[in-house]
This record gives C-alpha cells, sequence and structure tokens, in this order.
C-alpha cells in the first residue's frame, strides 16, 4: 500500500494536521467544498499582513510590493503548478479568471458554436452564453447520463464534437461542483484537439486535491482557485495561458498597464489583496509540509470512500459519482429516491445528526446532495454520515 494511502487511515496522524486549525463548535462541517480554512499559522501571518500593508500604506506597496514582492509571490505560484511565471496572473477567484477567459478568446466568428453541459459552474455557463449574445455565436448544451463512466463521458463528447462541426471552444470543469465528478480531462482534451476545438478548464476544486500537469492534461487555458483546498485567504485565485496561446486571449477591454505580451492584461487591474497574496508564500510552505496534493487526495478519497461503501448498496440511497478512482475525488454527492425534496432531507441531516450538507441543483440527474469532508475532518464523522443515512432513507 503507498504511504499516502496507507497514511490516510491514520487517525492520530490527521488529528496533528486537525488540531492546526480553529474550529467554530457547532454542526460536523460536511461542506468543505465553498473554501478551505486556513490553518492557525496561516491566520496569523495573515493578519500580520494586514497590519503591516495598513502601516506601510502606499509606502510599503509602492517601494516594495510592486517593485518586487508581487513577483515572488507569482514565482513560487508558478513554481507550485510546474509552470513558468509567465503563465500565471492572479485573480480574486477561479469565476473572475474564467469569465476574462472567455469574454476575451478571441478566435470566434459569428456562426461558431460553444460547448458547456449540464455539471458547469453557472458562472461559466453564464459566460458561454454572453458570448452568443455579444459575438453571434450558437451555445449547444449537452448533458452526461447519469450514471456516469469513463466511456460515456468520452463518447458523450466525442459524439458532440461529431454532431456540432462548427464547434470551435468548450467550458471543462476538472472536478463538477454539483457531484464532485471528475472529468477525464486528459481525453477529452485529446478529442477536442482533433476537432480543432479549444477547452477552458475550470479548476476551482482540483487543485489541491488532485495531482495533475497542465501540459500532461493538453490545457492551454484555465482558471483556478487558492482558498479551497491549498488553504489561502478568500479573494485568491488566478488564470494559466500557455505562453504559445497568449495572443488567442485579447487584453481584458483594452487593458493597458501591462504590455499585451503580459498575461497580467488579461484580466482587470485593480487594487488587489496585499495582505493576502503576502501571506501565499507560507500557505504554500503547509501544503507541500503537509503532503501536498498526493496527501490531501488520499486522505479526502479515504473519507470519502468510508461512507460511499456504507450506503452504497443501500436501498433508498442513490451515490451519484461513480467509484472509478479515475473519476471521483473527496467531493462526492447523494439523493434519497425515496424523498422528492433533498433540502428537506439536508434539513433533516443538520436537525436530527448535527451534520451540515449543501443541496446542488442544475444537474440533468436532479437535486443532489453534496458531501465534502475536509482535513479536520474524521472517520467518526463520516460513521455519523453514513448512520444518519441508513436511518433517513
Amino acid at each position: 500500500m503507498p504511504d499516502n494511502t496507507r497514511r490516510a487511515r491514520d487517525e492520530l496522524f490527521w488529528q496533528t494536521f486537525a488540531d492546526r486549525y480553529a474550529v467554530e463548535p457547532g454542526p460536523i462541517n460536511l461542506e468543505n467544498g465553498y473554501f478551505g480554512r486556513m490553518s492557525r499559522t496561516v491566520v496569523e501571518e495573515y493578519q500580520h499582513n494586514i497590519e503591516l500593508i495598513n502601516r506601510g500604506n502606499s509606502v510599503h506597496v509602492r517601494q516594495r510590493f510592486e517593485q518586487g514582492e508581487n513577483e515572488q509571490v507569482r514565482a513560487q505560484l508558478a513554481d507550485l503548478m510546474g509552470v513558468t511565471a509567465e503563465s500565471v496572473a492572479f485573480t480574486r477567484n477561479a469565476s473572475d479568471g474564467l469569465q476574462s477567459l472567455i469574454r476575451n478568446y478571441n478566435r470566434l466568428q459569428p456562426g461558431d458554436q460553444v460547448l458547456i453541459c449540464d455539471l458547469e459552474y453557472d458562472t461559466v455557463k453564464g459566460a458561454m452564453r454572453w458570448l452568443a449574445r455579444h459575438r453571434g455565436v450558437e451555445v449547444i448544451e449537452i448533458e452526461h447520463a447519469h450514471p456516469a463512466s469513463f466511456d460515456s463521458l468520452l463518447a458523450t463528447y466525442r459524439d458532440a464534437f461529431v454532431r456540432y462541426p462548427k464547434l470551435k471552444l468548450m467550458a471543462l470543469t476538472h472536478v463538477t461542483h454539483r457531484t464532485g465528478l471528475v472529468m477525464p480531462v486528459r481525453a477529452i482534451a485529446a478529442a477536442g484537439r482533433e476537432h480543432g476545438i479549444d477547452v477552458i478548464l475550470d479548476g476551482a476544486h482540483a487543485l489541491g486535491q488532485i495531482e495533475f500537469n497542465l501540459d500532461d492534461l493538453g490545457i492551454a487555458f484555465a482558471g483556478f482557485n487558492l482558498h479551497k483546498w491549498i488553504g489561502a485567504p478568500l479573494t485568491l485565485g488566478f488564470i494559466y495561458i500557455a505562453p504559445e496561446r497568449l495572443a488567442d486571449i485579447d487584453p481584458d477591454m483594452g487593458e493597458m498597464h501591462f504590455p499585451v505580451t503580459d498575461i497580467r492584461a488579461r484580466t482587470p487591474y485593480s487594487t488587489p489583496n496585499i495582505p493576502a497574496l503576502l501571506t501565499l508564500p507560507l500557505v504554500f510552505e503547509e501544503h507541500r509540509a503537509m503532503g501536498g496534493s498526493a496527501a490531501k487526495g488520499a486522505r479526502l478519497n479515504y473519507l470519502r470512500n468510508r461512507w460511499v461503501s456504507a450506503v452504497r448498496d443501500l436501498p433508498g440511497i442513490d451515490v451519484m459519482t461513480p467509484d472509478d478512482p479515475q473519476l471521483y475525488c473527496g467531493i462526492t454527492s447523494m439523493r434519497f429516491t425515496r424523498h422528492a425534496d433533498q433540502q428537506a432531507m439536508a434539513e433533516r441531516l443538520l436537525k436530527d445528526y448535527n451534520l451540515f450538507t449543501v443541496v446542488r441543483s442544475g444537474a440533468a440527474s436532479g437535486p443532489c446532495i453534496r458531501i465534502t469532508p475536509g482535513l479536520t475532518t474524521t472517520a467518526a464523522d463520516m460513521d455519523t454520515l453514513s448512520t444518519a443515512l441508513n436511518e433517513l432513507r
């Protein structure tokens, strides 16, 4: 058994990490997919940086942050991603970055087609529909059958690529926020390239819990969050554009603070959350010290499998995410098949079992309850969930 897989089951080991996080008394939080906690030391560093910038004000920002600190932080982000610093630019979050990439993609002509699926984030869907109104393109919307498999997902895209020959651009979510389904990005992107289709990847939920390499995936455009599984303060995300494809994304609304050859021109220019950015070196250090995405992902997968294996075959329970290791991560959704109102059942989980979850809708397969353990979640918490689901079904 690999070290990360074996260590994922070690409650004492993970308790040492859980102890690094301050947790408010209350419900067991199984909605860690919204945003992640900062460790105590990251909170202290963030507070220190808030006070530092508040004292130094524009003198510090103009003389130090803008003259080198910002580039040092960007270089550390690039190192974390295994890319060049010239290929990344900070944004407030993944949604901001994805909107910038979509609205500034300049290879579309009136009559071209763009592709989204039912599992895309609503902001991404909205941005692609905006293209239809302002660029004269047609939005093609497809649905994925449930239950999904690697082959069915790939076949759905291959069929769309053939059926709609004017497709030029598609959105693709690495980890879908509704069900936690992990898309076979490499295979789908490769199939798209065969038909001349570019992919804009939504990596919001993937970074920090899945190991991946953007070049290996064949991805040239992507947006990410740093506040989910990396452990950074809120208001931090970034975009990635492969350097050889930079010219295919226009500067954002004529942005002129950076030259046209600089990726930072592809995002709106504004005063960023400088204290949060200055906290990132410690965030990256702690992420690596914890074992990075491999260790975090193994732990989250173990917690996910613990409850899924206990309820998968129970009548009245439909687990929305398959058990193919290629297609799941820590986030997984389920629904009660004998109860029409999933929101009412999520409220029962909270009221009767002290378990906080969230309902997600919008998938063709129907509303579901999303369950996302975190780094402070224990195996006992998962067992409480399994008991609750069994009793409520």
